[in-house]
Formats: C-alpha cells, sequence, structure tokens
C-alpha cells in the first residue's frame, strides 16, 4: 500500500526532471546555410556579428550595383566569442583580450569557376593560402594587403564523403605587428556548384591556449549532399 503512494511521486517527478532537461539552454549555438547542406556549431556564448556591417567589410556600400553583384550568390555569417562583437575582428584582435572570431562563408560557381575549382582554390577561399613565393612576396609588399609572414602550421586533405571534397589548413600571418593563427576549412558541394568555408581566428596566444574549443568548432563544419543532387 505503501508502495503505491510512494512510485507515483516518483514518476512525476522523473518525468519533470526529464522535462527540465529537455528545455535546458543548449551549450551550443547551431548554424546553418539557406539551403541547409553546410551547417557548424558555435558556443552559444559567441555573439553573431551585425549582417549589415559584415556585408559592408566584405563587398562594399551596399547600396551599389558592384556590392550587390558581389554579394550575390553568397551566404556568410560570422559570430565573435568577444563581448563587444565587431567586424574589425575578423583579421586582429583586441589586444590582451583577443577573443576568437569565426566567419562562414557560402559561395555559388560560375560555370568556369566550376570548371578551374582545385584543392589549392579551397585553401585560398578566404585567404591566401596556397600561393606561388613570387606571388605572395607580391602581395605582401602592397601597402594595401595587411597580411605579412605567412607561416603554414599545419594542413590536412579531408576525407571525400559523399562525393564532397575538403582540406583544413591552419598557419599564421602577422597582422598590425601581431602574429595571428587562422583555422580554415573549405570544401566543394558533391555537385561541384559550392565552395562552404569556415574561416577561426585568434592570436596566436589564445589559438594555443584555446585549441580545443577551436578544433570542436572547426570539426562541427560539415557540408551534407542535398537528396536533390
Amino acid at each position: 500500500m505503501e508502495r503505491s503512494r510512494v512510485w507515483p511521486g516518483v514518476a512525476a517527478a522523473a518525468v519533470a526532471a526529464a522535462l527540465l532537461c529537455g528545455c535546458a539552454q543548449s551549450d551550443f549555438t547551431y548554424v546553418r546555410d539557406d539551403d541547409g547542406a553546410t551547417y557548424f556549431k558555435v558556443p552559444s556564448g559567441w555573439r553573431k556579428v551585425d549582417q549589415k556591417s559584415l556585408d559592408s567589410a566584405l563587398f562594399g556600400d551596399m547600396e551599389s550595383v558592384s556590392a550587390q553583384a558581389q554579394k550575390q550568390g553568397t551566404w556568410i555569417v560570422a559570430f565573435d566569442a568577444h563581448s563587444k562583437p565587431s567586424v574589425t575582428h575578423l583579421l586582429s584582435g583586441s589586444g590582451d583580450d583577443d577573443q576568437p572570431f569565426v566567419i562562414a562563408k557560402v559561395k555559388k560557381l560560375s560555370e568556369s569557376e566550376q570548371n578551374q575549382v582545385s584543392l589549392n582554390g579551397l585553401r585560398n577561399s578566404i585567404l591566401y593560402v596556397a600561393v606561388s613565393d613570387d606571388v605572395r612576396k607580391q602581395l605582401e609588399s602592397s601597402e594595401v594587403f595587411p597580411l605579412k609572414d605567412f607561416q603554414l602550421l599545419a594542413d590536412q586533405v579531408l576525407p571525400i564523403q559523399d562525393g564532397v571534397r575538403g582540406v583544413r589548413s591552419i598557419f599564421n600571418y602577422r597582422v598590425l605587428n601581431a602574429v595571428q593563427t587562422f583555422d580554415e576549412t573549405a570544401y566543394l558541394s558533391a555537385d561541384g556548384t559550392k565552395i562552404s568555408t569556415l574561416l577561426i581566428r585568434c592570436s596566436a596566444a589564445c589559438y594555443r591556449k584555446r585549441a580545443g574549443e577551436i578544433n570542436v568548432i572547426a570539426q562541427s563544419f560539415k557540408v551534407k549532399r542535398l537528396l536533390n543532387q
């Protein structure tokens, strides 16, 4: 008799606990592009960068025809671990309070681009990683090019999955006299029409300190084959 009175209470408590767990806030924010084929996650405390500021920084005045043409066919989003997110943190941090910054881009390729795409094209999809020494010297000698003293730390061709090819490169650049570490993963879609890129930046010291956290984000970045491909 006592048992019959106790167990319903226990069961109710268990159900309540399960519901609470189900409603608990996730440790991550999950992000997908417009068609849902490209996705990744970032810690829930990271803040999304203002989209208008991001577009303006990358494409120019969005009221202009040229900027609109550049953005056409491109999906882009960025998140900043800093308490005051800013697109300026894409290439350089905030001094001693430097925090990781991540940007993701999905670009639809033209027919000519599809015919020319390569693994080096993936590596160069946001920043210059795989270029000749002569081209790099020319770039770094330019006053308008802010990246200097390139150093490749790691480069891995990723296993092909469902026809999706990818590469991950980790490298340093000196920006404004501070060494920044960039962790870039890029994929070519199974049908060869899109390049999806995830780039994570942090100062070299920040990257070493938070390498595990950054690696989780990089490994979460995936591209899947859509059913109509």
